[in-house]
């Protein structure tokens, strides 16, 4: 338990401090959602004043920050001055579409990387290796924004799959898996991307775990015992890679959000990364900070998924604490 409370806390303090350097950043930024109306010669200076005085944009730092805080704490999230209404509503609007895409993405991503990475490990300083190492690199030299447009192209041309949205205009007249499969084809190329994107890093830490444990004196010993080649990779190497892979899985959970706000912006994709943008553009900081947040407590709660799991298949990290 004192393992699980001191992980638990280092997640409070990363999110406070997030939270903390969010509002320096938002405060040092230039202008505020009403800059605009200045520029407007039929609006007043004083008429603006009066806007940002009834919004709290008036106030100092701690007191904007303690105002959030009980925000939060009452589940608003704060106030979007571009909505007009609290923020979480707005949240939990896009956050499905978001999550089906990212959980998606990261559940085709770990099927091909282990698999490959696994080959990849056995078939050390071949050919074979060499060819898809050097293929891995040329994919992670690809950036996911270009990958995304020459998807987005091929669309278009094709006609193959939807260039953008979550649902065909006709969704509500579809059967039952009619609609399932309209979703499927809307979520393929941004869902294609970000696996495309997360593949390369997966293999290589699949590789080197799994050649680490190949070269272990264990392993050795089950070779010379004649222990067959698929039962010793998947049931006595793999589970001793599994640490750095649990690791690993944990931290792309929040990373594979943070990566799908521009893929959703570039695809059309309906979930957090077109909000966010809109926030950014109209200085509506309320709804950047949620956005921002969130994303960090995902990077926290995947993080905090690893560091328990890791607790509970190790047992020596369960008697060093």
């Amino acid at each position: 338990m004192r393992y699980v409370g001191r992980r638990l806390l280092h997640g409070l303090f990363v999110l406070v401090g997030v939270s903390m350097l969010s509002f320096v950043f938002s405060q040092l930024a230039p202008g505020d959602y009403y800059s605009e109306l200045r520029m407007d010669p039929r609006i007043s200076a004083q008429t603006v004043e009066a806007l940002r005085a009834r919004s709290g944009l008036h106030q100092s730092f701690p007191v904007q920050y303690a105002a959030w805080i009980g925000s939060v704490l009452h589940g608003d999230f704060g106030y979007s001055l571009a909505y007009h209404g609290p923020v979480a509503p707005l949240l939990w609007e896009r956050i499905k579409g978001t999550l089906l895409l990212t959980a998606t993405a990261t559940l085709f991503s770990w099927l091909i990387a282990l698999p490959l990475g696994i080959w990849n490990a056995t078939h050390r300083g071949t050919w074979r290796d060499t060819a898809g190492g050097a293929a891995l690199a040329v994919l992670l030299a690809i950036p996911d924004l270009l990958l995304a447009i020459l998807f987005l192209v091929m669309a278009a041309q094709t006609g193959w799959f939807p260039t953008g949205g979550m649902r065909s205009p006709d969704f509500a007249s579809f059967s039952n898996a009619g609609k399932m499969w309209d979703v499927v084809r809307h979520l393929a190329l941004p869902v294609a991307v970000l696996a495309l994107g997360m593949l390369p890093v997966l293999v290589r830490h699949v590789r080197s775990a799994m050649a680490e444990a190949l070269d272990s004196p264990f392993a050795l010993a089950a070779r010379a015992h004649g222990i067959p080649r698929g039962r010793l990779l998947f049931r006595h190497l793999l589970p001793a890679a599994a640490n750095p892979l649990v690791s690993l899985f944990g931290f792309s959970l929040g990373t594979l959000l943070s990566a799908s706000l521009l893929i959703e912006v570039v695809m059309g994709w309906p979930g957090l990364g077109p909000l966010f943008l809109d926030a950014i553009m109209a200085r509506d900081f309320a709804v950047v900070l949620a956005v921002v947040m969130l994303s960090t407590t995902f990077l926290v709660v995947g993080n905090l998924f690893a560091d328990l799991a890791i607790y509970g298949l190790d047992p020596r990290i369960r008697t060093a604490t």
